[in-house]
């Protein structure tokens, strides 16, 4: 009987090992875009966020930016610092840089892609349609399955949520205990 579950366990093993890539990555040039993903909003809220993860596989820096979406009027990647117990926020400007051999996070509580000035709300089992550029690996498009509001990130950590007041607030992981958040617009 002991025999029969090992057997059975690495059977199981092998076959999740052999699966292909999931369905939601994207490859564009020498860069892999892994799970992006995005949070349904309250009504009236006037901006969304978007996640993922971007590695470089290639052997030059390359910078992100994200030309356009269907769901908003405007979408940029902004960076998210502490300044003093207040978090803040602001676009990057010029592109955010994924160094060869390297992963960059876009994640709740960090770099985030921001759909600013929403033209409906973002619902739960919808997909936002991105379109982003890369200085080097070129331009693709990119579907943001919605996930439900304060959804936690596929793999785990806390979740970020824009709450019926329309302001963000942190959940779990690491941003724990509360904190402010500021919006600096350039």
């Amino acid at each position: 009987l002991a025999i029969i579950a090992v057997l059975t366990a690495t059977a199981a093993i092998s076959a999740i090992l052999a699966l292909p890539a999931r369905a939601g990555d994207y490859e564009v040039g020498s860069i892999q875009i892994s799970q992006p993903w995005s949070q349904a909003t309250p009504k009236g809220a006037a901006a969304g966020v978007g996640y993922m993860t971007l590695t470089n596989k290639g052997t030059v820096p390359d910078k992100v930016s994200c030309v356009s979406d269907d769901a908003s009027a405007q979408c940029q990647i902004h960076t998210m610092t502490m300044d003093g117990g207040v978090m803040r926020m602001r676009p990057v400007e010029g592109g955010l840089e994924i160094k060869p051999g390297e992963s960059v996070n876009l994640k709740p509580g960090g770099n985030h892609m921001m759909f600013v000035s929403l033209k409906h709300p973002l619902e739960q089992g919808q997909t936002v349609k991105v379109t982003l550029k890369f200085d080097h690996a070129g331009m693709i498009d990119v579907d943001y399955p919605v996930l439900a509001m304060g959804a936690r990130p596929p793999g785990a950590g806390g979740s970020m949520m824009q709450g019926s007041d329309g302001a963000m607030h942190m959940q779990g992981g690491s941003t724990q205990g509360g904190g402010m958040m500021q919006m600096n617009k350039h």
